[in-house]
């Protein structure tokens, strides 16, 4: 926190850069998106800011890191112009989209809990629900509407190393056996908690060469730590967008 403005007080550009690291250009492209409010000019031509918009640049910095730039901006612009109830409900469906992850972790961690320990393959020991067909492993279209995705999707899955199905000798047809049941699973629980398929890629790997799910307890639990920040820094960017609505009048 910088010293104390008075009310009123002219700022120049780089008095709100230095405060925060920014360069000028960035304070002048956040004014030009809206983000702070129009500065005003000397008669020379040059900007000049207030407190209103150290204030400003102080709620945005605030903002990003529990919702992102670009909610933090659509934020600060719905409140610049006014339009205060547009912006608690942007905030609303951000804080909405948290609570959507936490119960896709939760979900990903009930997967976890409802997986089998691997059997050799075509033991028919896997879950009721993602059952074999037959005694050989099952295939790409039923895995996928068991997954409620595209087979296009499973294809990609094996060619970024998720899934790893062998090709039945007589057909040529890709042949998942319960290991890539369960690899496929996790990959699917994994991408809707927003991984990547090169994040995954290693934890799959991990597993197969553990033979369990202990790897991904890390993994899970650094996303535990994740939501709690973003959690907490949204409760920060609340604290400051309240003090600048204040200050705004």
């Amino acid at each position: 926190m910088g010293r104390k403005l008075k009310t009123g007080e002219r700022l120049r550009p780089v008095d709100l850069a230095r405060e925060h690291g920014l360069s000028t250009q960035a304070v002048r492209n956040y004014e030009e998106a809206g983000i702070l409010p129009a500065a005003g000019r000397t008669p020379h031509g040059y900007r000049t800011y207030t407190s209103l918009h150290a204030g400003a640049l102080r709620t945005f910095l605030a903002l990003m890191p529990g919702h992102g730039h670009r909610t933090a901006t659509s934020i600060m612009r719905a409140v610049n112009q006014g339009a205060v109830d547009e912006a608690f409900r942007i905030i609303d469906e951000s804080h909405a989209e948290l609570l959507d992850d936490r119960r896709t972790l939760q979900a990903v961690e009930s997967a976890l809990r409802d997986l089998e320990p691997t059997t050799a393959p075509g033991s028919g020991a896997q879950s009721g629900q993602f059952a074999a067909p037959g005694p050989d492993g099952t295939f790409i279209g039923p895995l996928a509407g068991k997954l409620g995705i595209r087979p296009a999707t499973l294809r990609k899955w094996e060619r970024a190393g998720l899934v790893a199905p062998r090709r039945d000798v007589r057909t040529g047809y890709r042949v998942y056996d319960d290991a890539d049941v369960r690899d496929a699973r996790l990959a699917h629980q994994l991408r809707r908690g927003g991984y990547l398929l090169e994040q995954i890629a290693p934890l799959i790997a991990q597993v197969r060469a553990a033979g369990g799910l202990e790897p991904l307890e890390a993994a899970l639990g650094d996303w535990h730590a994740r939501l709690s920040a973003r959690g907490r820094a949204m409760l920060t960017g609340a604290a400051e967008l309240e003090a600048y609505l204040r200050e705004r009048g």
